[in-house]
């Protein structure tokens, strides 16, 4: 963060297929093999959704103390194009706010997310807003946050 490292604010693992490496804050992510249990919500999110993934980001908020930041997800490994940049996210565990904000107007939507809840962002999300899981000094359970995406190889 700002030409320095710093660690994340939760626990990350990248899974996939051997070609989906991903690239943000400065670090390549090469893929951990699928284990059985995330290819199994592979499928259930691609019958639900009927779009494709061939990688997953999954975020462990352990405590209300991690987080994530504002941010969009538009790296060129997604794919040139807003419809290319296809996220489905699915929350397991713990209910937290999650939060979309729009750069134009700076409106912001919140969403409660838990166990179970899909939230697919697509076409233009990335390009028109942030999105954040902010920290929270209210009690909150623990969190796994399963967000997956198609890299596409010849882009990354």
């Amino acid at each position: 963060m700002f030409g320095r490292t710093v660690l994340a604010p939760r626990l990350v693992a990248w899974h996939g297929d051997t070609e989906a490496r991903y690239r943000y804050s400065g670090v390549e992510h090469t893929p951990m093999p699928w284990t059985e249990q995330l290819s199994t919500v592979r499928l259930a999110v691609q019958r639900r959704t009927g779009l494709t993934f061939n990688a997953v980001l999954a975020n462990w908020y352990r405590h209300g103390a991690d987080s994530m930041g504002w941010h969009t997800d538009r790296e060129r490994e997604l794919g040139p194009t807003a419809d290319d940049r296809q996220i489905a996210s699915v929350s397991l565990g713990g209910r937290r706010r999650f939060l979309l904000r729009n750069e134009g107007t700076r409106e912001i939507h919140e969403f409660i997310l838990g166990e179970g809840d899909l939230l697919v962002m697509r076409g233009a999300t990335q390009d028109l807003y942030k999105h954040s899981a902010p920290k929270t000094t209210n009690e909150v359970a623990p969190r796994m946050n399963l967000s997956f995406r198609c890299v596409i190889p010849q882009f990354a």
